[in-house]
């Protein structure tokens, strides 16, 4: 495999690294539900890479794994980040069959198998997409040469993961292109499975009582966040408006990305392993 950045000897990624500096944000952990919700909205991954695992019993687990093997790439070690890679790779090798129902533009009977490019770069962009618009929204700008540098850092991560270089966007214009192609090309389509167990996963699982208030303005965000062709097609109730809806999260966010995240300590603004990593 070809690095396609500049790595240390310990790890995949420096400090310098624009994975590091997004990941590192504790923030950015409101990405997660949306990657997932957006993972789902796509046929042939539901039944590839969702369905088949026993994760999606558990609420939160495949989010918490997918943090684990991210983090591990992004700041651990690349013994660390080549073993639970690997795993993830041999998994996907043995993940194949057919679709049991017509779902969207998919009739019954059309292959998938979890290793299939198409999957996996659907997956890759559900990632870096959700990172970003998260970031922007709570944490800080990034301007167009540190979406260029974030993309070739998601490039390695793509290559861990089995993708090859040509089965990727060249450049972070060609990721913008390739997102807005797949939300136009009609492939996307929630299901029945994906709009009640996907919805269910990462909008209900079983919190405390007390925890039901950060629970729901966790979920105002995702929904809030999420691309609106994929957003109606879960069909999340239209009050308020969308239009409305972005709006309040954007304005509650910029408190937060001028006023206070510049003032929290490294403890608490920074996920734990970035700061081992550092």
């Amino acid at each position: 495999m070809t690095a396609l950045v500049t790595s240390s000897p310990h790890g995949y990624f420096t400090d310098r690294s624009m994975i590091r500096r997004v990941m590192r944000e504790r923030a950015v952990a409101l990405s997660g539900p949306r990657a997932l919700l957006m993972q789902a909205a796509h046929p042939l991954a539901v039944s590839g890479l969702l369905a088949h695992s026993d994760a999606l019993d558990d609420p939160y687990v495949r989010l918490a794994r997918t943090a684990e093997v991210m983090s591990a790439i992004s700041f651990g070690p690349r013994s660390e980040a080549d073993r639970l890679t690997r795993r993830v790779r041999a998994m996907h090798t043995r993940v194949r069959g057919r679709l049991p129902r017509d779902v969207g533009v998919f009739p019954a009977g059309t292959p998938y198998r979890a290793d299939d490019p198409e999957l996996l770069m659907w997956i890759l962009y559900t990632l870096v997409d959700s990172a970003i618009v998260v970031y922007t929204t709570y944490v800080g700008a990034l301007r167009s040469p540190e979406r260029a540098a974030l993309w070739e850092d998601y490039k390695l991560v793509g290559t861990l993961f089995g993708l090859r270089a040509g089965e990727m966007p060249d450049s972070a214009a060609g990721l913008r292109e390739y997102g807005e192609t797949m939300l136009d090309s009609g492939r996307l389509h929630v299901g029945d499975w994906a709009r009640r167990r996907a919805k269910e996963i990462v909008l209900a699982p079983p919190v405390p009582g007390r925890r039901r208030p950060l629970l729901e303005t966790v979920n105002f965000i995702t929904i809030a966040l999420l691309p609106d062709q994929i957003r109606a097609q879960y069909g999340f109730l239209p009050v308020p408006p969308a239009v409305l809806r972005k709006a309040m999260v954007r304005a509650g966010a910029i408190p937060v990305r001028r006023g206070l995240m510049p003032l929290l300590p490294a403890q608490l603004r920074e996920v734990p392993a970035a700061r081992a990593a550092a």
